[in-house]
């Protein structure tokens, strides 16, 4: 198989620039590591072919520096980039600047970005394809009669930026009386984590599942799905743990959904990896949320039920390789897998946890279980990141065997230095409802409680 690329710049940090990077060298492509000062003993900077110094520890002066990023890469010689996830992962502008630099972004075409970037016009653009989507409002104009759109959709409604993701500044109002601070609080919360103000309103659904679609495309009008994955078990609009498939459901409307997501995909001629993500209802009703255009934390548990690796199909699509090249004509289900993400804090209030990792050591790797981790012992936990120190992920034939391997190998973790989320995991684990299969967003704060 012809290499995709010479070189290529991972422009992420911990457990996602290490996946990346494995994959990279798999492939037999070159790799250019990125770090902050913060992360400069980090383990995975080995692997890479070259590693370079970004910045000091905040994001904002190391991993969101485009210029500097793109400066690093040229001076490297790469000649693509991959963005991981989060950070500027979802960035058009950023996107837009790698081609002008001649250089391949491997990611989705920056219209695309910039399509689904944006919540409600991603919205609009599905719902005018075929997608279910939820009750919501316009943008909210200062000034504008906002409780008349909430009464529109019918309370409680959930105020929800229009840019950005990862649940951050989402807030529910029960009645008119919470809504202005609602909103107020929404805008602010934006505003600091994305740039922007820009807020809507949805429907909001007190327990619903959170099913999501992992599609792949290619430059030349097909894409294909991968089934989905069921992300219910979430804290603080977070996803915690994550399965593929989606326990206790039929698989025809599950089939069907896909179907229709892959569809759309393919009239528009999306070109590369994406994530359709959907509530589903007590009433098996499914409405579409949003779209991811990157690769997605929780991909791995994809790649153990169905034997693709996605990074580096991922990878492939992006320098042109046609669909057909890169899947096999069948794609089937293998058995079940979930992943856990251990993050460093607190499993009662689940506020992070920074400090030195006095000593880090993950379970064994066996078959049947992954870890993918981006820390050794003695690396800091910074308050400048997200806390995530592992993704743990587990496969079986049945989803009681994927369960109990996974909590054998969390019971095996050795983490001393900083306060861990392992316990309020291992109970979601052995808590009945989460076991039979009975999933819902608000399933967390159960078991917390």
């Amino acid at each position: 198989m012809k290499r995709p690329f010479r070189k290529v710049l991972v422009a992420n940090r911990r457990a996602a620039a290490s996946r990346v990077i494995r994959a990279l060298g798999e492939l037999d492509i070159a790799s250019v590591a990125i770090f902050s000062e913060a992360d400069a003993e980090a383990p995975y900077l080995q692997a890479a072919t070259q590693a370079f110094c970004i910045g000091a520890a905040p994001a904002r002066e190391s991993y969101l520096r485009a210029e500097k990023i793109i400066a690093i890469a040229r001076e490297a010689g790469a000649d693509a980039v991959h963005p991981g996830y989060g950070f500027l992962s979802e960035n058009a502008a950023f996107a837009h600047a790698i081609a002008d630099a001649g250089m391949t972004f491997i990611g989705p075409s920056p219209r695309w970005i910039e399509a689904m970037g944006h919540k409600t016009e991603a919205r609009d653009l599905m719902r005018r394809h075929g997608m279910p989507v939820a009750a919501g409002s316009e943008l909210l104009q200062e000034g504008g009669d906002i409780a008349a759109a909430a009464r529109q959709i019918g309370y409680p409604v959930l105020v929800k930026p229009a840019l950005g993701g990862g649940g951050i500044g989402m807030v529910v109002a029960e009645d008119e009386a919470a809504l202005s601070r609602g909103v107020e609080r929404a805008r602010s919360l934006s505003t600091r984590s994305f740039g922007s103000g820009q807020v809507y309103l949805e429907r909001y659904l007190a327990r619903p599942r959170h099913i999501e679609f992992q599609l792949l495309a290619d430059r030349y009008g097909t894409a294909r799905h991968l089934f989905e994955r069921d992300c219910s078990l979430q804290r603080r609009h977070q996803k915690v743990v994550e399965e593929a498939p989606a326990p206790a459901l039929p698989r025809d409307p599950l089939r069907a959904v896909a179907d229709v997501a892959t569809g759309i995909l393919a009239r528009l001629g999306y070109d590369n990896i994406g994530t359709i993500e959907m509530l589903r209802a007590d009433d098996g009703s499914f409405s579409f949320l949003e779209m991811n255009t990157r690769l997605q934390v929780e991909h791995a548990v994809t790649e153990m039920v169905t034997g693709i690796d996605i990074v580096k199909a991922q990878i492939r699509l992006a320098a042109g390789t046609a669909i057909s090249d890169v899947l096999p004509k069948e794609v089937a289900l293998d058995g079940h897998a979930v992943e856990a993400r251990i993050y460093a804090e607190d499993p009662q209030s689940f506020m992070p946890s920074p400090g030195r990792l006095e000593h880090f050591r993950p379970c064994s790797p066996k078959p049947g279980l992954r870890i993918e981790t981006g820390y050794a012992t003695g690396c800091e936990v910074t308050p400048f990141y997200d806390p995530m120190l592992a993704k743990v992920i587990a496969h079986g034939a049945t989803r009681d065997e994927a369960l109990d391997t996974l909590a054998t190998a969390l019971t095996d973790f050795e983490i001393r230095g900083v306060k861990t989320n392992i316990p309020f995991i291992l109970r979601a684990l052995r808590h009945s409802p989460f076991r039979a299969g009975a999933l819902h967003t608000g399933l967390a704060a159960e078991i917390a409680n």
